[in-house]
């Protein structure tokens, strides 16, 4: 990295460190990779290819030519040991912004997993765009509730696709290089956000060189006075400390050999914002800042760490109270080490750092190196674990990213509420679990083993009888907690249990989860009716030697859509056996139809056409026998129609009734105009009618809605509801004297929150 005209110490201490190079983890993942017959090299070269033609000309918001941005991410994610494909992917992510339909595109050139991982990254960055404009100048200062919901985005982001994490920390350090290398202004708020959020992230997932790099270059630009002191100091007395530290590196490595150790020892540079917040944190003078001298042992075991550990207390003077033993106590993120400071001859502190290779290569690269590969393949979930030692490993490393991200927004959220901002509880509304083959699944708080296995597949959820979190049995009321493993125990069969309804006992607390219980047993309900309406129509049948009729036309003749719908009626008992009685017997000789329409009209001509016992008026046909039509349930008020029937009278529909438009394509000849007489319209008698509302579900809403009609003095007779996701369609049954009164109060229920329309059905 250059510097520019600043002075720094980092050149000549990072010359003492070895290269990142590759892992033994990143050697085994690329081992996997071949055995999986993945060609990373040519996927690189071929992604390169594609993203040229749509990157040479371009420039980011930020000023950086975009196929040099592209390289340099390219480069940093192989300098941490990330695997060719993913390199890739990082030019598909920048060349996906200039093309009109990229994830097609892309998918087609490169496959899915491809097409999603640069689909991920784009949109991340559309979000983290949008974010910087809320962000102040301030260095320290907690961030506004905006950004903190945003860095949730950012999470949400990272537990579907945990590579995009990767591609982000190098995008931003990257843009830092760009602006350090190009002597450019840097946004504040881009700086900010990469010391506040980027970089706490990088060190959360012990990507070392990643972090330590993001925070000196945000420091220089947001405090550059307070960098250019420091880094004076430094170099002032670099040749010297470079003597220093090099004598003692060559008499450690020939103590360490002569006690039979095989050991690497390198010198390790201090960085410029770690040494400021030593000073600002312990009020310290720059010489009282113990490690500016700094070795690093490496040795092959543990046992090692301890031998090398005591021969550099042999050496020098120790001081007690500046040890730390990570190994026996890793931190959270992982990291082991030991740390001791020693003073030399002259009274100099020294810090020594002694590890294991595999320590090294972890506090190195991370955790994210063993996932970064690839992620595994979708498994589908019944309670069965990845297959194959390759898939379980990727799923254990996913897990254990994860929880460091969950770590790093617990933390974050809880410095929020310390300092009284409006961001903080931001992230309390929300958990992250994992399957067993490591797919994360998100909650709201609070959310049990029974919303956990809805949220999977509603089979799971309907066949759930135990769960397993973090491989101990518990109940299924039990509330889960983020970055847990949740197990489903389901049987071959069966539904779920009518107490998961009951609130009171907190089995189920998601209402998309409530939902879908609940669909179940009006689907248990709806079966059973039409069951026991099949029943009393094959009876019927049976009696009058009919069994032969096919029940799909009969329910036809009827005037239903199917035998289900026909059974459905007559198993609530809304449709009379008559009806079908009636259907089934030999068909009466047909009137003449001209005959019929002659004498209709003429006796529409009479002076007064009288009513019926039901008060409906059937013009020139005082005689006949009239009856309300079960399918629409006409009421005063309602526009009407007549239907003769056969030997039942005058069935009276409402006009805009389906079934009296279908009746009247078949025979126009028997429809015949009905009213409404006096003695309907001002008795107070009530008619049943059927409405319909339409809703999105919450709890209370039935509550709700039946108080609109109990407010609007319009009794409720009976009620059933049928649920679709989120909506839920509740008919109900209820009595008017008038539907013109009936108007308002369903203008009242349309008032009831959730509520989306309500009708005359």
């Amino acid at each position: 990295m250059k510097t520019g005209d600043l002075p720094t110490d980092d050149t000549a201490a990072s010359a003492w460190m070895p290269g990142a190079g590759a892992s033994s983890a990143i050697v085994e993942w690329a081992d996997l990779e071949r055995d999986n017959n993945v060609s990373g090299e040519d996927a690189l070269r071929r992604a390169r290819a594609f993203a040229e033609p749509l990157l040479a000309h371009q420039r980011f918001d930020t000023g950086e030519p975009a196929l040099s941005h592209a390289d340099g991410v390219v480069v940093i994610l192989r300098g941490i040991g990330a695997p060719p494909v993913l390199q890739a992917a990082a030019y598909l992510a920048y060349a996906s912004e200039y093309l009109t339909q990229p994830d097609d595109v892309i998918e087609r050139a490169f496959g899915g997993d491809a097409s999603r991982l640069a689909g991920a990254t784009r949109r991340l960055v559309q979000v983290q765009r949008s974010a910087r404009d809320a962000l102040g100048d301030g260095v320290d200062g907690p961030l506004a509730a905006e950004q903190v919901e945003r860095i949730r985005k950012m999470l949400l982001a990272f537990s579907r696709d945990l590579r995009v994490v990767l591609l982000r920390l190098a995008s931003r350090l990257q843009t830092l290089r760009f602006h350090a290398d190009s002597k450019l202004e840097c946004p504040k708020a881009l700086a900010r956000e990469s010391l506040q959020v980027f970089a706490p992230l990088a060190n959360r997932l012990g990507i070392w060189q990643v972090k330590w790099e993001l925070e000196d270059l945000a420091f220089r630009f947001l405090q550059p006075d307070t960098y250019r002191g420091i880094a004076r100091q430094l170099s002032d007395k670099r040749i010297e400390r470079e003597r220093l530290v090099e004598a003692a590196r060559q008499r450690l490595e020939q103590a360490l050999r002569e006690a039979g150790l095989d050991a690497q020892v390198q010198g390790r540079p201090k960085h410029i914002y770690s040494i400021w917040k030593k000073m600002q944190g312990k009020n310290l003078p720059l010489e009282r800042v113990f490690d500016l001298q700094a070795l690093r042992v490496i040795v092959p075991d543990v046992p090692s760490c301890y031998a090398a550990l005591s021969r550099v207390h042999e050496l020098w003077h120790a001081l007690p109270e500046e040890f730390s033993d990570y190994i026996a106590r890793p931190k959270a993120n992982g990291y082991q080490s030991l740390h001791t400071v020693v003073m030399d001859e002259g009274g100099r502190p020294i810090e020594i750092q002694v590890r294991t290779q595999a320590m090294h290569e972890h506090a190195e690269s991370g955790v994210a190196a063993h996932w970064a590969y690839k992620e595994a393949g979708a498994k589908g979930y019944a309670g069965v674990q990845a297959a194959g030692d390759f898939e379980a490993r990727v799923a254990e490393a996913r897990k254990t990213v994860l929880r460091q991200l969950l770590a790093w927004e617990r933390d974050l959220a809880a410095s929020d509420e310390r300092a009284g901002e409006a961001g903080a509880g931001l992230f309390d509304d929300r958990i992250y679990v994992f399957t067993p083959d490591g797919a994360i699944v998100d909650l709201p708080a609070g959310a049990t083993p029974v919303d956990f296995a809805y949220t999977v597949h509603t089979n799971l959820g309907h066949r759930c009888r135990g769960a397993r979190v973090d491989g101990a049995m518990v109940t299924l009321n039990t509330p889960l907690h983020s970055g847990q493993t949740v197990e489903i125990v389901s049987a071959k069969d069966g539904g779920p249990s009518r107490d998961w309804l009951n609130t009171e006992l907190g089995y189920v607390r998601s209402p998309r989860a409530r939902a879908k219980v609940r669909s179940w047993f009006n689907a248990l309900a709806q079966q059973a009716t039409i069951a026991r309406g099949r029943e009393s129509v094959e009876k019927l049948l049976q009696r009058t030697g009919k069994t032969a009729l096919k029940l799909d036309d009969l329910a036809a003749q009827l005037g239903f859509r199917g035998a289900d719908a026909l059974f459905e009626v007559v198993g609530k008992d809304e449709y009379s056996l008559r009806h079908v009685e009636a259907v089934l017997k030999p068909a009466e000789p047909t009137p003449d139809a001209d005959q019929l329409i002659a004498q209709r009209l003429l006796r529409n001509e009479a002076d007064e056409p009288s009513a019926d016992g039901k008060g409906i008026l059937v013009v020139g046909m005082d005689s006949l026998l009239t009856q309300l039509a079960r399918c629409c349930k006409p009421a005063p008020g309602d526009p009407i129609g007549g239907y003769v029937t056969r030997g039942k009278g005058v069935a009276v529909h409402r006009s805009d009734c389906s079934n009296l438009r279908q009746m009247a394509g078949r025979h126009p000849e028997r429809i015949i105009p009905v009213a409404w007489g006096r003695q309907a319209l001002e008795s107070s008698q009530p008619y049943v009618v059927d409405v319909l509302v339409e809703a999105h579900d919450r709890p209370g809403l039935l509550r709700d809605v039946c108080d609109a009609f109990a407010q609007g003095k319009t009794h409720v007779t009976a009620m059933h509801s049928q649920s679709h996701r989120d909506q839920v369609s509740i008919t109900l049954t209820v009595q008017t004297s008038d539907t013109r009164k009936l108007a308002p109060v369903l203008g009242r229920v349309a008032q009831v929150s959730g509520v989306s329309r309500a009708r005359r059905k």
